[in-house]
C-alpha cells in the first residue's frame, strides 16, 4: 500500500529497538462493525482517540505523531513536509484527502509521471 491513518491513544509512543529505531507492527485487520481495529496488532492501554499516519510498506511504522483529529494531523504533515511517497512531499488539502479516505498507495505512474499516491488520489476526490 504506502499511507495508512491508523488511531491510537494519545498519549501513543510506537515501539522502539535498542538503537532507537521504530519496530514495524503489521497493519491492523478489517472489522465489519468499526473498520480498522488496531487493538489487533498495536497493543497499547487505553482509548484509541487519536490518528497517526503510518507507512506501511514496510510493514508499519509511524511518519507522524498521534493527532486530535484529521485536520491537525492533515496540518502536521503538510508542515513538517512528511514523505508521501516517491520522494515527494503533499500539501494540506492532498494530505486531508488521504486522512479522510483513510489511505494511499505509495506511488502512481501514469500520464503525468510518478506521483506519490497522495497526491494523484486526492484528484480523484
Amino acid at each position: 500500500m504506502g499511507r495508512e491513518v491508523r488511531r491510537v491513544p494519545s498519549d501513543w509512543d510506537h515501539p522502539k529497538d535498542s538503537k532507537g529505531h521504530y519496530i514495524p507492527l503489521h497493519e491492523p485487520e478489517w472489522s465489519k462493525e468499526d473498520g480498522v481495529n488496531p487493538r489487533q496488532c498495536m497493543s497499547f492501554e487505553g482509548e484509541p482517540t487519536h490518528l497517526q499516519m503510518y507507512e506501511n510498506v514496510t510493514e508499519g511504522t509511524p511518519i507522524s505523531p498521534p493527532m486530535p483529529d484529521g485536520e491537525s494531523l492533515a496540518r502536521w504533515l503538510a508542515d513538517n513536509d512528511a514523505n508521501a511517497g516517491a520522494g515527494s512531499t503533499a500539501t494540506y488539502d492532498q494530505w486531508l484527502s488521504t486522512v479522510k479516505r483513510g489511505f494511499a498507495c505509495s506511488m502512481i505512474i501514469g500520464p503525468k509521471g510518478i506521483r506519490s499516491g497522495v497526491e494523484a488520489m486526492a484528484e480523484e476526490d
